[in-house]
């Protein structure tokens, strides 16, 4: 039996319902409220994991769907889990694959087991289930499992979400039942002990590159993967509660909003936050999954919330549109053809000191993948920049007036 917990959570200061902590990881500390690149299969899109080390991202996202269809978890396991497969080592939080199973629409059918469905890959008949999902991510190693869930659409009727929110509680516990059992048999590959363990592919003659500096592991924790609960309950309140509830009552390390921006109307999204967030554990990271634009990012925090992820700043990097202090800038736009300036004159990124908005255009327009790569980084430093501004604004006591400025020189024109 396991006396210490897989992770730590502190919260070091207030203010209002906005909170900053401190999550203490088998690979290192992270600072919340704290947004997480999303690293769909194994890379955060046109970003080397340098550039992801130079912006001080402590955690990224991988997914357990993706993952598990191509490479394969033979691939990843001989590769020594994720981590070393891929030369990430910081953290990793792994999706269950559940919201792209329902994402599949028709081509899926959902059962009691579990879901199947046909591979986009090879057409190939596939079946994953609670139990199926935990052997992939115990495979993976990554820092911080995802229970598998059922996902309700967000204009899912009372009905349809009661049923949907039933699957997921039952679904949840035999996560938890499995997750255990791989925890006890040593199927983590990630798991490590008092000290990070060296990765020969860093550091090696063959690539003379020392390995990033990360805190050896707390005596506090367990060098074990940590697990956490999703509610569900689509646009209703009170299932929304009910499915929280009966969450927290199985026990988890950390607890997930799911299921929300899946075409429900913004206010709706609201409503549910306002709900369920004051009702979540205390001591425990809360986590709103799939969520979203800076300003939603901010006034998430105001709720109470403590990690996010979203594809919005890789996505728009790439089709041409950047994250600025003033609002969203599109490079395609012919304004820009002989604009001199940097994409966001109070960012500091490396792009902004760098390059002007006028070459950043003509890099899209001619199609180079350049182009993408400087407005992705560009994207992803102004969401970690932003979230460490408000960490500071919490801890000084002046996130309320940082949240107003924000949301003001947002809205503002002049660019």
């Amino acid at each position: 039996m396991l006396t210490k917990p897989p992770i730590t959570f502190d919260v070091v200061a207030r203010d209002g319902d906005a909170r900053a902590g401190i999550l203490t990881t088998r690979r290192g500390i992270i600072e919340t409220p704290v947004f997480m690149p999303v690293g769909t299969v194994g890379t955060v899109k046109a970003t080397r994991f340098e550039a992801l080390e130079e912006l001080d991202a402590r955690i990224i996202l991988g997914n357990t769907y993706h993952l598990w269809l191509r490479p394969g978890v033979d691939v990843i396991r001989a590769g020594g889990g994720l981590h070393k497969f891929i030369g990430w080592p910081r953290a990793l939080l792994t999706d269950s694959g559940g919201f792209q199973v329902w994402s599949l629409g028709a081509l899926r059918k959902i059962s009691e087991e579990g879901t199947e469905f046909r591979s986009q890959i090879d057409g190939s008949l596939r079946f994953l289930s609670p139990e199926v999902s935990m052997e992939v991510q115990a495979a993976l190693g990554s820092d911080i499992v995802m229970v598998f869930d059922e996902c309700a659409p967000g204009k899912a009727t009372y009905d349809q979400a009661r049923v949907s929110l039933g699957l997921t509680a039952r679904w949840a516990k035999r996560s938890r039942q499995k997750f255990d059992e791989l925890q006890l048999e040593g199927s983590d590959m990630g798991s490590i002990g008092t000290t990070h363990p060296e990765d020969t592919r860093l550091g090696s003659p063959h690539c003379p590159v020392a390995a990033p500096a990360i805190p050896a592991l707390s005596e506090e924790l367990t060098g074990a993967q940590a697990l956490f609960g999703i509610v569900q309950g689509a646009a209703h309140r009170d299932l929304r509660r009910e499915s929280l509830e009966r969450t927290v009552e199985i026990g988890f390390d950390g607890y997930a909003i799911g299921g929300l921006s899946v075409g429900e109307e913004k206010p709706v999204m609201w409503e549910v936050i306002d709900e369920i967030v004051p009702l979540m554990p205390p001591n425990r990271p809360r986590y709103l999954m799939g969520v979203g634009t800076p300003e939603d990012l901010i006034e998430a925090v105001a709720q109470g919330v403590d990690m996010f992820d979203c594809v919005l700043p890789t996505r728009n990097g790439r089709t041409g549109q950047a994250f600025t202090s003033r609002g969203k800038l599109n490079v395609k736009n012919a304004q820009w053809t002989e604009d001199q300036r940097p994409l966001d004159e109070s960012c500091l990124c490396s792009v902004c000191r760098r390059h002007s908005r006028a070459y950043l255009r003509h890099l899209h327009q001619t199609g180079e993948m350049l182009g993408g790569i400087l407005l992705t980084h560009h994207n992803l430093a102004f969401f970690l920049d932003t979230m460490r501004g408000v960490r500071q604004s919490i801890r000084s006591g002046d996130f309320p007036e940082f949240r107003r400025n924000f949301i003001e020189r947002l809205t503002a024109s002049g660019e």
